[in-house]
């Protein structure tokens, strides 16, 4: 699975263990009429090997409910006596059972992976974690004292309320430069993201293609040009956000 795969299902999920599947009891159809086509419900009873994530903690069972795609046979996978991690929340009621935050949020369980999840939620639970972007509020372009000179700042609103900024900076001589600070002071030290962090994956995943015309709303047709010229040139460096799971 890609960074961005991991990172979807860890953000949303509240509980995230390495269990083991112990019992796999079929739910009848008749009982599960908003089961998606062409999958087979199922009611798990696992063993917990591990808490990655989850306030409280959690039992040594752990119950959900999964629907799982039926092959050309119309048999479901085997999953008893299987590791897996699973991203999921609380359910209603309490008790050791568990709701899966997404329609996949049961995948194969590997020490790598289990790993690389790891990495993910203390950077997810971190006080200075980088929140997700809502939208770009504004930009703007200032040319500098010398012709080729000049420093364009983007600024974003995110879902906490938290600012985040993209600087981008010319000077005659040197390549330009680009970095995000998190803070409401723009910080010389930032740098740009590194690919498959947590910010890296809150900019390139989820940054509009282009800079909003509402945005550059205040700069003039040049000093807007050149801002999306700068936008772009962020966007490239970041990268594209390659996902494999199944919409």
């Amino acid at each position: 699975m890609q960074y961005a795969d991991l990172a979807d299902l860890s953000s949303d999920a509240s509980i995230i263990a390495h269990v083991t599947v112990k019992k796999a009891i079929k739910v009848d159809p008749e009982r599960a009429p908003n089961a998606p086509p062409n999958t087979q419900r199922f009611y798990i009873i696992a063993s917990t090997n591990a808490l990655i994530r989850g306030d409280g903690g959690v039992g040594e069972t752990i119950r959900y409910v999964i629907d799982l795609p039926l092959d050309e046979r119309g048999r479901a996978p085997k999953v008893k006596k299987k590791p897996f991690i699973i991203f999921g929340r609380r359910a209603p009621g309490g008790g050791d059972n568990v709701q899966l935050t997404a329609k996949d949020g049961q995948i194969a369980w590997t020490a790598s992976r289990e790993q690389r999840v790891r990495s993910l939620v203390r950077e997810l639970v971190a006080y200075d974690a980088p929140p997700a972007v809502s939208r770009i509020a504004s930009a703007f372009h200032v040319p500098g004292t010398i012709i080729g000179e000049g420093e364009t700042q983007i600024f974003m609103e995110t879902e906490n309320g938290s600012p985040i900024s993209i600087t981008v900076l010319k000077r005659a001589g040197q390549q330009k430069f680009w970095a995000v600070s998190l803070g409401e002071i723009v910080d010389e030290a930032a740098r740009a993201p590194v690919r498959n962090s947590l910010l890296w994956y809150r900019l390139a995943c989820f940054l509009p293609r282009q800079l909003p015309g509402s945005a550059l709303a205040s700069d003039s047709p040049a000093n807007a040009r050149q801002a999306r010229s700068d936008y772009q040139m962020v966007l490239d460096d970041l990268g594209n956000c390659p996902r494999s799971r199944q919409p």
